[in-house]
């Protein structure tokens, strides 16, 4: 992105022009920047995890937490929190509105099928993608990016057909 933004830029135009929804990650560290906000056409910003470690027992971390929530949903950007790891920290973040979350707290890296078996088993699972996953696995879709284009597809309001 540094040695040719423009080039950068109009790739990421074209991409988001097809539709792929674009992130920052670990946002509030290194090289993200509020002008990236103004700039690109991204989709959403995800929460760097060192913030969110450290926002149920550090009140400057929470407000900065808060603050990037607050700024990304004045965007109208979705916010994805990095790194949550116990309930605490799952319980503020939805108090403080986030959209989405990772971490072990929520679920440990997963290949697809076992994905798919945490997805029937978790209270947390809409009923979308609950379809979702009976529909990969009647499909046979065992492979992370045939798994990932039905999550779109889901997200995105689309029809789920085989």
């Amino acid at each position: 992105m540094m040695a040719e933004p423009d080039k950068v830029l109009g790739v990421l135009r074209a991409l988001a022009g097809l539709g792929v929804r674009l992130s920052i990650d670990d946002f509030g560290t290194g090289q993200s920047s509020l002008a990236y906000l103004q700039r690109l056409p991204v989709h959403e910003v995800k929460i760097d995890k060192s913030f969110i470690l450290r926002m149920c027992v550090d009140r400057d971390a929470r407000a900065i937490v808060q603050s990037i929530i607050q700024l990304a949903h004045n965007l109208e950007l979705n916010v994805v929190a990095e790194g949550i790891e116990d309930e605490r920290t799952w319980t503020e973040l939805l108090h403080l509105g986030c959209d989405d979350g990772q971490g072990y707290y929520l679920s440990r890296p997963a290949a697809a099928g076992d994905f798919l078996e945490w997805l029937d088993a978790t209270t947390w699972a809409s009923s979308a993608a609950r379809s979702l996953a009976g529909i990969a696995r009647s499909s046979g879709l065992h492979d992370g990016l045939a798994l990932a284009q039905r999550v779109s597809a889901v997200r995105r309001g689309g029809r789920l057909t085989r």
